[in-house]
This record gives structure tokens, C-alpha cells and sequence, in this order.
């Protein structure tokens, strides 16, 4: 028999990236095969936040939440040039009237019958004093009060808005947060493939014997199935088991207009349906609103942002916003499925957002991994990794929550001194140009730069500052295979780059990697 991996793990989003890192870093083998690109689906298509999740105190996800709250931090400290803190302000609306039936809307009603309809605002703030509280803060501020009448914040709102809340979370480049976690993993000795599909795993002589469509067989005395969207198919499949477990694909919609305001903090919109929405600075010159619930049929790969949810989103913005948000104004939209535990709650939005780890073991073990969040995944895979570990003898301990990712290697507030080094050091970056690095790569912008002392140096440039040195880089150690990994994924120069530079892109990586 072939040699035999400790772990083979299905799926190349954030839990299988977090899986494969945190057990490479404890001294197993591991192998992780993605049938496309890393972060393809769900995990590149999220809201961008590292964030507790204020609205889940209200379907009383009080576990989840503080899970969260706390991972903030210890994710901030992790990862200072992808991830980064961010103000939200909650305006106040003294005629906003909602439709719910959430846990503590319900009890509202019943001890305040005459209140239908309202949140009232001492509801809000226990919320958001919950929320200060729960999860242990240290590095983020408070809650405060804010007054919309002649600030910046309240510039761009509709003048019935007086006042607000303004609180703390966390945005996070989504697709980086993947690639960088497969990183690290490779760096600690994980094989991952790309572009690699599985299309059975079955248990033979106390292992798994995996296959992939190009006919390759691998050995792993356990299966960690990180399908996301596809753990279901994976479970029915791929490894024809049994399970009535399931999950609710609950569709994520977001738009992107031209930047709405001038500040840099972001909003949370209370919607007359119940629902919120957030509106947050977006790549320097743009805002991205979102996002939607919708139960999702079809491929996961299939999932847009539809007609009706752009209208949705924009119509629900401009009941904040002084000017209108109009479809016309979209410059891109992105949809991504969420592959939420089936708990049989009766919509999309009630769903919960925790995650579920089942462990099958008629055999060799099987984890199958059902939801969660971006901002839990590091928790996810330690607790994924205490399920497994009983059949690991050799297993060292945890050991992520103090480890910086690639690049992430310097203080949470240096990031501004960071970027002004390596424009110091390298002159012919541009003040945006040394920004984008930074905040892409952090220390190992060097390595991409290297002993370049103009701009030639690097290779062709393809636009957007984007040039062959760095797209070298993302081959190599990031697992990049085409134009869209690059520039909608692990970095979203796609919104400033024609179809036809793109093109360009695409054949010259084709070309690099015939070469190889």
C-alpha cells in the first residue's frame, strides 16, 4: 500500500485551510484537496467582518456570539495586515417598525404588548452592552453615543436620524484569511491541491482509500469532510454513508457602489422586515451594502446576486441614506451560499449560525463539518481537532491562538509604519501602491519586491499595480492558477482592471504555468 496521510481533508474554504493548519502544526500529515480554487465559493463571498454577531443576541445564539467576540482579538493580533478595526454606527430611527419573531421580540411583545413593531432603544443598548462584555475586550473600544446633527457620520443620512450607537468589529479581506491559512499549512508540510476533485473515499483495511478525478489514490487513516456547500454531496456521494443530518443553503447577497461617504466607518441599517443590512468602506474608493437571506436551490457555484435582491438592498439603503441608492450605480455584486446546519427553524434568517462538527466513526473516522462562521474558524478547527485527536496518539497541542499568519508578523497598531518603510525602502511605490502591499501581504511584501530598485524591475505591469513579480508570488506560494483567483480573490483589483487586461492575466499565468 501507498503511503498513508494521518488526515485528508475535503474542501479548500476557511474551515478546511483552518483544519489542515492547525493539524500540520501539531506534527500530522495532512493532504487537502479543493475541486477549484481556494475560497471559490462561500468563503470569498462573506461580508468581510470578523464580528460577534449583534443581531444573534436576538435568536439568543448567546454561545456563538461570545465565541466570536472573543476570537476577535485573538484573530486581530494574528493577522494586522488583513484584518483591521472598525467603528459601526447603529442610527437610531424613532419611526422604524420591524417584523420579527425572534426569541426576545416575542418576550418583548408579551411584557410590552403596547410597543408592537418597535425596538425600543434600551433594548439596542443591552445589546450592544452585552455585546461590549461578553467576549472579553481589550484591544477594541466601546459602545458610545453618538449625535448625527452636524457630524461626518450623519452627513450622508437622512436628517430624520438624530442619534446613534457606534460600536466595535473587526473587517477582514475574507479570500486572503483562506489563502494564508493554506499557506502556512503547506509551510508545515500539508500537500495542498488545487484544482483537485474528489469523487470517492471509501474505508478499506481500517483506512480511507480517497480518488480524484485524474485517477491519482490516497491513503489517510481519517476523513475531515469541509465540502461547505457540498458536505451533504460529499456524505451521499463521495463517501456513501448514512447520515440524516443535512443542511439549509441559505444564499448571501451583496452589491458595490461607488463610495457613499468620506469617513471610514461603517454602518448597520435596521431594516421594517426585521432584517439588517450593513453599509462599509470598501476598497478605498467604493461601499459595499449586503447582505441578503435567501434559502438557495441549485449549485452553490451558481449563486447570484439576483435583480430582485439588488433592488432589495438598494431600496433598503436608501431608507438611511440621503441620496438614493439605485441599481444603476452597481459596479459588481457577489452571492455566496452558506451552508447552515438544518435545525428546522422556519426562515432563512433564524437559521443558526453555529457550526457543527459529526464525527462518524463506523470505521476509520469521518468529521463532517456543518456550518459556521468566518470569525470562528480558528475555534472550529481546534475543536475539530479535539474529535480527532483520540485517534492520534502522536498529536501535539493546540497551539494557533498566539500564531501569526504569513505576513501578519508585526504589532496590531504599526500597520501605518509598515507602509511607510517599505515606501522607504523602496522608493518607487506609489503612497496607494505601498498600502495595497502592506495591507495584502504585510513583511512578506519584501520577499515579493526583493532587490528591485524601480518598478521595471518587477516584470511587466498588467495594471492596478499588479505586476509579474507579484503574480510570480501568487503562483508559488499561494496557489494561484488563473486571473479570477487573483484578482477577485486574493485581491480585488478586478474592480479596476478592464476585461481586456484581465485576459492578459489569464494567458500569461496559463503560459507561466505550462512552463513550470
Amino acid at each position: 500500500m501507498a503511503d498513508i496521510t494521518d488526515l485528508f481533508i475535503i474542501g479548500g474554504g476557511i474551515n478546511g485551510c483552518g483544519i489542515a493548519r492547525d493539524a500540520a502544526g501539531r506534527g500530522l500529515s495532512v493532504r487537502l484537496a479543493e475541486m477549484g480554487d481556494l475560497a471559490q465559493a462561500t468563503s470569498s463571498k462573506s461580508t468581510k467582518l470578523f464580528h460577534g454577531g449583534l443581531r444573534y443576541l436576538e435568536y439568543l445564539e448567546i454561545r456563538l456570539v461570545r465565541e466570536a467576540l472573543k476570537e476577535r482579538e485573538t484573530l486581530l493580533r494574528a493577522m494586522p495586515h488583513i484584518s483591521w478595526p472598525m467603528r459601526f454606527v447603529l442610527p437610531l430611527d424613532p419611526k422604524m417598525t420591524f417584523e420579527s419573531d425572534t426569541p426576545v421580540s416575542k418576550a418583548l411583545a408579551m411584557v410590552m404588548p403596547w410597543n408592537k413593531g418597535h425596538r425600543p432603544n434600551f433594548l439596542i443598548r443591552a445589546g450592544l452592552f452585552l455585546y461590549d462584555h461578553l467576549g472579553g475586550r481589550k484591544i477594541l473600544p466601546g459602545t458610545s453615543s453618538l449625535s448625527l446633527k452636524d457630524s461626518p457620520e450623519g452627513a450622508p443620512l437622512q436628517d430624520r436620524l438624530q442619534k446613534a450607537y457606534e460600536y466595535s468589529d473587526c473587517w477582514v479581506d475574507d479570500a486572503r484569511l483562506v489563502a494564508l491559512n493554506a499557506r502556512d499549512a503547506a509551510q508545515k508540510g500539508a500537500d495542498i491541491m488545487v484544482g483537485a476533485k474528489v469523487t470517492e473515499a471509501v474505508r478499506e483495511n481500517g483506512n480511507w482509500r480517497i480518488t480524484l478525478d485524474d485517477g491519482r489514490i490516497f491513503y489517510a487513516r481519517a476523513l475531515v469532510n469541509a465540502g461547505g456547500p457540498w458536505v451533504g454531496r460529499v456524505i451521499r456521494e463521495v463517501a456513501n454513508l448514512d447520515s440524516t443530518e443535512t443542511v439549509r443553503l441559505v444564499r448571501g447577497s451583496h452589491i458595490v457602489v461607488p463610495k457613499l461617504y468620506d469617513h471610514d466607518k461603517a454602518y448597520f441599517f435596521q431594516g421594517g422586515d426585521g432584517r439588517i443590512i450593513f453599509a462599509i468602506p470598501y476598497q478605498d474608493e467604493f461601499t459595499l451594502i449586503g447582505t441578503t437571506d435567501r434559502d438557495h436551490d441549485g449549485s452553490p457555484l451558481d449563486a447570484t446576486c439576483t435583480p430582485e435582491e439588488q433592488e432589495y438592498l438598494c431600496k433598503f439603503a436608501s431608507e438611511y441614506f440621503a441620496k438614493p441608492v439605485t441599481t444603476d450605480q452597481i459596479v459588481w455584486t457577489y452571492s455566496g451560499v452558506r451552508p447552515l446546519y438544518d435545525d428546522g427553524a422556519k426562515s432563512a434568517t433564524a437559521a443558526t449560525r453555529d457550526y457543527v462538527l459529526s464525527l462518524d466513526e463506523k470505521g476509520a473516522p469521518c468529521l463532517h463539518v456543518f456550518g459556521g462562521k468566518i470569525t470562528t474558524y480558528r475555534r472550529l478547527a481546534e475543536h475539530a481537532m479535539e474529535k480527532l485527536l483520540p485517534h492520534f496518539s502522536k498529536a501535539g497541542p493546540a497551539w494557533t491562538a498566539g500564531a501569526p499568519l504569513p505576513g501578519g508578523d508585526f504589532p496590531v497598531d504599526s500597520v501605518d509604519q509598515q507602509i511607510a518603510r517599505l515606501q522607504g525602502d523602496y522608493p518607487f511605490l506609489s503612497p496607494k501602491w505601498a498600502k495595497r502591499l502592506v495591507r495584502a501581504y504585510g513583511t512578506d511584501a519584501r520577499s515579493i519586491l526583493g532587490d528591485a530598485v524601480q518598478a521595471s524591475d518587477l516584470g511587466r505591469d498588467f495594471g492596478a499595480t499588479l505586476t509579474e513579480a507579484e503574480l510570480r508570488w501568487l503562483m508559488s506560494h499561494e496557489f494561484a492558477r488563473h486571473a479570477d483567483d487573483v484578482v477577485w480573490r486574493r485581491s480585488k483589483l478586478g474592480l479596476r482592471m478592464s476585461a481586456e487586461e484581465i485576459a492578459a492575466i489569464d494567458a500569461w499565468m496559463t503560459n507561466a504555468r505550462q512552463a513550470a
